[in-house]
């Protein structure tokens, strides 16, 4: 299928608008975040960052994004739904941020922006049957449609969320979830969801320089929110809207990662009796600093994960189910004899550098106290000498 060249150069200008916007954007809002006390202070185990560290960095991501829209997009009634939510959760994300909001409160407010974008036309009408032996296609939600829309933007906004828990890590998965949205986009010839992606990828973009380990500035929930809402109403506007093309599993593959992260969030703290919207140091990055990762080698290693989702999405638009699963299932066997090879040396020489580190730490805390110990020691040795020197002179 041919894509025009004119929408790939307006693709193209959308990327560049959105990512030096928000690059531009992001002394200014650390400058701003400084100024308000919007600042992460690492006060429990779940934080990764030893020293404060500035957030919002999600507001030079929004403007970014909004102004690359503004120019480049038309904005139909739903698209101006989708705007008008994001702009309460970016409000909301930014008082989070500066004054932490209880989870409930949110979740609610949550709930209105999703409610803002059905009511401009954004539902989930029709799912493509996932039972490949029925002989009905597809389901025809009928009032369900609301709840099921309202379910899956709340769910996918706070997916995102709960993945950001690395330098990096859920501004690149949104990246890579941006840019397979922008390509199926572009193979069944949907110009706006297209620029849409397109602008969210350059905004996403231009805040990696600030973003990578050592961040300088966090997204905050402003970012993560943000984005999680924009890629969960789009998709139902790219994905689902077309669903004699895209199959069901199509967003649930590109949107995979941090789906399976929150379920399984939320399976482990109900087995454990807790309440599942409490924050807890069990999320898939954790696990993968546990095993002996660093932070770079397990954001890597999502993204490696993000990419073979997106990419089996891809194929399974354009070439069917059976080689989407045959590639998914390549791919992941490839990621894992790669992580087998690799991650256990990476590992082995992390925790090396970690013991010659706290080895290093622990001398120079102890030092002080030893010197007299030394002193008396080198005094002991030295004295013999001392008197056998005087008795030779003598």
């Amino acid at each position: 299928m041919s894509i025009p060249g004119e929408l790939l150069l307006r693709v193209g200008e959308a990327v560049l608008c959105a990512m030096v916007v928000s690059f531009l954007m992001c002394p200014l809002v650390k400058s701003f975040a400084y100024k308000i006390g919007a600042i992460d202070v690492p006060k429990d185990g779940r934080r990764m960052h030893k020293t404060p560290v500035p957030r919002l960095g999600g507001l030079a991501i929004f403007l970014g994004f909004i102004v690359s829209l503004l120019l480049f997009v038309p904005v139909d009634v739903p698209l101006r739904g989708i705007l008008l939510g994001a702009v309460i959760i970016v409000v909301l994300g930014v008082v989070d941020d500066i004054t932490p909001l209880r989870a409930l409160f949110k979740f609610f407010v949550q709930i209105a922006a999703a409610l803002v974008a059905v009511y401009h036309g954004v539902v989930i009408n029709v799912l493509s049957n996932p039972n490949v032996f029925s002989t009905d296609p597809y389901w025809l939600l009928g009032w369900l449609s609301v709840p099921v829309t309202v379910l899956w933007i709340v769910g996918i906004t706070n997916s995102v969320n709960l993945i950001d828990g690395l330098d990096g890590l859920a501004n690149g998965v949104s990246t890579i979830s941006a840019l397979t949205m922008l390509v199926i986009a572009l193979l069944v010839s949907e110009a706006q969801v297209a620029l849409v992606m397109a602008a969210l990828m350059g905004a996403c973009i231009g805040f990696m320089p600030y973003n990578r380990n050592p961040a300088k500035m966090f997204m905050g929930d402003t970012g993560s929110t943000f984005l999680g809402y924009v890629l969960a109403t789009i998709s139902i506007q790219g994905l689902f809207k077309y669903y004699a093309i895209i199959s069901f599993a199509v967003p649930f593959l590109i949107l995979g990662l941090p789906m399976f992260d929150t379920v399984f969030a939320i399976v482990r703290r109900l087995a454990h009796g807790q309440n599942p919207m409490a924050p807890d140091r069990g999320h898939i990055h954790h696990r993968l600093i546990d095993m002996g990762l660093s932070q770079k080698q397990a954001v890597a290693a999502l993204y490696v994960v993000s990419s073979i989702l997106g990419l089996s999405a891809v194929v399974l638009t354009t070439s069917g189910e059976m080689r989407a699963m045959l590639l998914l299932l390549a791919l992941t066997v490839v990621a894992f004899l790669t992580a087998r090879v690799i991650f256990p040396r990476e590992i082995a020489e992390t925790r090396r550098a970690q013991e010659k580190q706290n080895g290093a730490q622990e001398e120079q805390s102890a030092g002080p106290d030893l010197l007299p110990e030394v002193d008396a020691s080198r005094q002991e040795r030295e004295a013999p000498q001392e008197r056998e020197t005087e008795e030779h002179d003598g």
